[in-house]
């Protein structure tokens, strides 16, 4: 395995409004790799992959993504850094006014494409990888939560990201859609993102093998691999 380092966290300490929330953090995500994070709701998992997209600072500690140094990392640096991420949200933050194709178009024209035809081909590549090619012109109220899903995992590797950062994306699904997702992360994963999924869904570790963190008393520790 390619042991390349894309984030390294150092005796972190992360806190929310005045409250340490995890303390001596110490986590490696390496090229490659699917890294789990369990825990009890409120423990801290989307709190620390908010450090890792900037949007919570690092009190303690050195932590690095991608090569910036998130101590010293300015407004203008989180925005590339951003790019370089993809974000699944449990909550899929469509745009509720724009179909799906529409939706893709506004985050490849957000992060600087100009070319129609190279914008076009990027869209139905990315909806065929997540098995959604022929729903570009629904709009999102008219898609279940699974297809809402897929089509905001699609929004994820539009700028093929280095790393997917995904927190709880089956927590509003059933079984049988969640198990869908992550098997369809589990495939990007092979195709070179490293992935980051918060869950407390605790099957899927079973089925779906990876790094495990969990997120408990203010600390978040490797527990192995499932």
């Amino acid at each position: 395995m390619n042991e390349e380092t894309l984030i390294r966290y150092k005796g972190v300490e992360i806190n929310q409004q005045a409250l340490c929330v995890l303390h001596d953090v110490d986590f490696e995500l390496h090229k490659g790799e699917f890294i789990y994070i369990i825990g009890k709701v409120g423990s801290g998992k989307s709190t620390f992959l908010k450090t890792i997209y900037g949007e919570l600072d690092i009190a303690e500690g050195e932590a690095t993504v991608l090569g910036y140094n998130l101590k010293k990392v300015k407004q203008r640096q989180i925005s590339e850094l951003r790019r370089k991420l993809g974000i699944v949200f449990q909550d899929f933050q469509l745009l509720i006014d724009r179909n799906v194709h529409d939706n893709l178009d506004f985050v490849l024209r957000a992060t600087g494409w100009k070319q129609r035809s190279e914008i076009e081909s990027r869209i139905e590549e990315v909806l065929q990888l997540v098995g959604m090619e022929n729903k570009g012109y629904k709009m999102p109220n008219e898609l279940s939560g699974g297809e809402q899903q897929r089509i905001v995992i699609a929004r994820a590797i539009l700028n093929k990201p280095d790393i997917i950062l995904a927190d709880e994306p089956t927590g509003n699904l059933d079984v049988e859609t969640g198990r869908n997702i992550v098997e369809l992360l589990k495939e990007i994963c092979k195709q070179g993102s490293s992935i980051i999924m918060t869950t407390h869904n605790l099957n899927l570790l079973s089925e779906f093998p990876g790094i495990v963190y969990r997120c408990e008393q203010h600390q978040l520790q490797r527990i192995g691999e499932s």
